[in-house]
């Protein structure tokens, strides 16, 4: 029986060979980059030395979790990390949807096309560029919001060294950047729609909204519900570059996150055990939260990820 079911599963791989060979660059980007790596959390539980190695460093235990969440900096690390990840799931999360939507009623096909390009661009800019413009912008001494304030007789306004500001705009960035390329997946699972339950709708008499309301939505509800909860197992993530570039001294106190912190302990101090043990911290919390959010959803009847 088992060498029935090897010679089927040989059999299975010859004859979608070349579906193989596609899906073999993406297989050894997780391999090297993701598993292989995993190995490293090991140093987590030790006083890593880079001269002892993994098999020479002293074993600690928890040692290095403990010391923090004892840290005072861990619960200012934690709200901003919230935070910000709070923001961008309320505000920034729905607009790819209503984004989606509208471009879905779109029915003259190159504007579509062009406010498709318009929309996918900032996704392609990096956060230095997108930064740089955010200063040329929001600058309280030459930035052009200011001089319009200026000039419309208002005073300026610290956009960029004010701590109130920096949550909004960080978010902001990352709707202006990344609104549109999320727009891909949901008009994408809506081209899958049968054109005849929009017929039938027509026949009934909903009008546009009635359709996008009773038969867009729960058309792509699925996908909306497996990218919020993978976007739930991200919650402790923040954009290292984006935060790190847009962090100064005036900020520092709702800017430092996770990512941040680790940097500087961890590349900038050579604390490796310590900062993989923060790295560990934010993985274990991101992996229960996508168990939780997987759950949840299968008892409201959803498929879930997994």
């Amino acid at each position: 029986m088992g060498a029935s079911r090897l010679k089927q599963v040989w059999s299975g791989i010859a004859r979608d060979k070349f579906l193989y060979v596609l899906a073999l660059p993406g297989l050894l980007y997780f391999l090297i980059f993701k598993y292989v790596p995993m190995w490293g959390i090991v140093i987590s539980f030790q006083n890593y030395s880079p001269y002892q190695g993994m098999s020479g460093s002293p074993w600690v235990g928890l040692e290095h979790f403990q010391r923090f969440f004892s840290n005072p900096d861990f619960f200012t690390l934690f709200r901003n990390t919230l935070a910000i990840n709070v923001l961008s799931l309320v505000l920034f999360f729905p607009l790819p949807i209503l984004l989606s939507l509208m471009l879905n009623e779109v029915r003259h096909m190159v504007y579509k096309k062009i406010i498709q390009s318009i929309v996918y661009l900032p996704h392609f800019l990096s956060w230095v560029i997108i930064v740089g413009i955010t200063f040329l912008l929001f600058s309280t001494g030459d930035g052009a919001i200011n001089q319009m304030l200026v000039a419309l007789g208002f005073g300026k306004i610290d956009f960029l060294t004010n701590k109130n500001y920096f949550w909004g705009m960080l978010t902001a960035q990352s709707i202006w950047k990344d609104a549109g390329w999320g727009t891909i997946i949901f008009l994408a699972s809506m081209a899958s729609i049968d054109p005849q339950l929009y017929e039938a709708g027509k026949m009934d008499g909903a009008g546009r909204f009635r359709q996008m309301w009773h038969i867009t939505l729960p058309g792509i509800r699925s996908v909306i519900i497996i990218l919020l909860i993978l976007r739930i197992g991200h919650i402790m993530d923040v954009g290292f570059e984006q935060v790190f570039l847009m962090m100064n001294g005036a900020v520092s106190e709702v800017a430092d996150v996770f990512d941040t912190y680790v940097y500087r302990l961890g590349v900038k101090q050579g604390q490796f055990s310590y900062s993989t043990a923060v790295g560990l911290f934010k993985s274990v919390v991101g992996l229960l939260l996508v168990i939780g959010a997987n759950k949840l959803a299968k008892k409201f009847g959803e498929d879930g990820v997994y």
